[in-house]
């Protein structure tokens, strides 16, 4: 792909002061931290390495990443190698792709208590599968998934929802075989959004009456008992949506299909058409008028307003495991169930070291790193080639 004319760092060099001057009062630490992340990636102030080709022996200067995971030039290589450890995983069946989603009401609260209500989104939306699925009269198994936590949508607006990636079955409740799932259906949506409404709901009034919901502007009439208990009834008595989506293949189709899911920020450099110190322009998918392309304008920090609100807390974790997929359980019973659905395991990947090498650009060989650069070599690198060029 080739490299795009704007990025989201051109947006924070042209307008970054005077949006912390309006901004910086309400801008969290981690906030702070992206903003200057991204506009010293892959420049001198990180430092850099020399590269060499094996080949032809021609030498070249790479700038390093800032790796900060809201970064829109650091997602490629993080999916990389984060898809070659999840080869490793997959089962030769069909899998599904669910969405959950939350009503815009819901909205403003989650945003003033992020790490509660998104760790509650999670949990959630999966003990919901979880509890479907194991029902006899559905699937009667135990589901092995990965949940995936997006909070924006096309616009930079707050949207916040769980991409589930289901394998087409599950274990029986006592592990002694694989129960497939029909070949275009896996749960039905109508039961999945009645019972993830429930458990959300359910969740909201343990926080609350636990004391741990924050209350700010709009929102503190809510910390009012009544009012919070009328809030919840309004909630319960909205239709939640559930989205599944058509079924696809096996474990080359879902790899694909997760490159596009896992490690996407709010917007990427290849969205923008244009950047000023006053105004920003950018795609967007119209999804209610059927995906139709457009243009959208904002002022610059208008933009770098709504792209900092979706910085996640720190350390908080936006894809998660769980069922026989969970962390402390997918040792043990992923082989299990290959050998339940007598499947071999998949060959081994190549170290993900290799991934780091580039090609050159003259005889495209190898090239390898041969000297590590600081900041400050670098910068007495570049200036020495500048007073070369003026003494020519």
């Amino acid at each position: 792909m080739n490299r795009p004319p704007f990025e989201v760092a051109d947006v924070i060099r042209t307008a970054g002061n005077s949006f912390r001057e309006q901004y910086g009062s309400s801008l969290t630490w981690p906030q702070r931290k992206v903003l200057d992340a991204i506009v010293r990636c892959r420049t001198a102030a990180l430092g850099g390495h020399r590269d060499q080709c094996v080949s032809c022996g021609r030498e070249a200067i790479s700038y390093n990443s800032c790796r900060n995971r809201h970064c829109p030039k650091c997602q490629a290589g993080a999916r990389d190698l984060w898809l070659a450890k999840r080869q490793q995983e997959l089962l030769d069946v069909g899998y599904y792709h669910l969405v959950f989603s939350v009503p815009h009401e819901l909205v403003p609260l989650m945003w003033q208590n992020k790490r509660q209500l998104f760790s509650l989104l999670f949990d959630a939306s999966a003990a919901t599968l979880l509890d479907v699925a194991a029902d006899p009269k559905h699937l009667g198994a135990e589901l092995g998934f990965l949940s995936i936590l997006h909070t924006w949508g096309q616009t930079l607006t707050p949207h916040p929802h769980i991409h589930c990636v289901v394998p087409g079955g599950g274990l029986a409740p006592d592990h002694s075989r694989w129960i497939a799932a029909r070949t275009s259906f896996l749960l039905p949506v109508k039961v999945l959004s009645r019972v993830f409404r429930g458990k959300f709901v359910a969740g909201l009034r343990r926080l609350f009456a636990h004391g741990r919901l924050r209350f700010f502007g709009d929102c503190i009439p809510l910390a009012e008992g009544k009012r919070f208990a009328s809030f919840l009834r309004k909630l319960y008595r909205q239709d939640w949506v559930v989205y599944a989506k058509p079924p696809f293949g096996g474990p080359s189709h879902v790899l694909h299909y997760l490159a596009r899911y896992t490690h996407r920020v709010a917007i990427s450099n290849h969205r923008l058409l244009s950047v000023s110190a006053s105004e920003v322009c950018f795609r967007w998918k119209d999804y209610a008028h059927g995906g139709k392309q457009r243009i959208m304008a904002l002022t610059s920090k208008e933009f770098l307003r709504r792209f900092v609100q979706h910085v996640l807390p720190r350390g908080f974790p936006r894809i998660r495991y769980f069922g026989w997929l969970s962390n402390r359980t997918r040792t043990r019973m992923l082989p299990l169930c290959r050998t339940r659905l007598n499947q071999v395991p998949p060959a081994e990947v190549l170290s993900t070291a290799a991934s780091t090498l580039w090609n050159c650009p003259h005889c495209h060989g190898l090239m390898h790193r041969i000297e590590p650069l600081s900041a400050a070599q670098l910068f007495f690198t570049d200036r020495k080639e500048v007073l070369t060029l003026d003494s020519s």
